[in-house]
């Protein structure tokens, strides 16, 4: 049976959905669900007890580095911070023109190490000229283009999960599940809103 474009147009977003979900191929050499499951709890365990665990890390540094502290190789440090700024840039900018999907990880990524620039270029200034211009370059630069390199991606993988019938077109990308195929053998994953 063919479906033509006036049949699909008809159909409502749960039949398009289901018939998007019916025709996906099924991925082969995936692990099996009980051993995602079992990945996803263990490593929701690791990153609760590392959050725990950074807490009282935090309070004991609050309370015991110094006030001002000379860092050696302070130049290589940055140098190589930039350099990976700058190389993670290239790399969004390079699957952007591309259209790659790799432009959801390295625009995210991006975003945080500028989030993480400005943060350290504020914070290690001087009084004066230093820290105002490393104040307006936080402002004006890297925090507005952090918000575009964290939220465009965002809203692109939004995008292709309402493209692609895995969410309602008002809901957020935060409600959906992550499908697992054996996890739904009928192959009905639940639709979030």
């Amino acid at each position: 049976m063919q479906l033509t474009d006036e049949e699909i147009a008809a159909m409502t977003p749960d039949e398009r959905r289901e018939l998007i979900q019916r025709l996906a191929p099924r991925p082969h050499g995936l692990p099996s669900a009980r051993t995602i499951q079992r990945l996803r709890k263990w490593r929701s365990i690791v990153l609760l007890l590392c959050a725990v665990a950074l807490i009282p890390w935090t309070v004991y540094l609050a309370a015991t580095l110094p006030y001002h502290y000379v860092a050696r190789n302070w130049g290589g440090t940055w140098v190589g911070f930039d350099l990976l700024l700058v190389t993670m840039l290239l790399l969004t900018a390079w699957a952007g023109w591309r259209r790659k999907q790799y432009v959801f990880p390295t625009g995210f990524a991006t975003g945080v190490l500028l989030v993480c620039d400005a943060w350290f270029d504020v914070m290690t200034s001087q009084h004066g000229s230093d820290l105002l211009q490393a104040m307006l370059s936080a402002v004006l630069i890297e925090l507005p283009l952090a918000f575009i390199l964290i939220a465009g991606p965002l809203r692109l993988l939004r995008f292709v999960a309402i493209r692609h019938g895995m969410i309602h077109a008002d809901s957020h990308l935060w409600r959906m599940p992550i499908p697992i195929p054996d996890l739904y053998p009928d192959n009905k994953v639940p639709l979030s809103r």
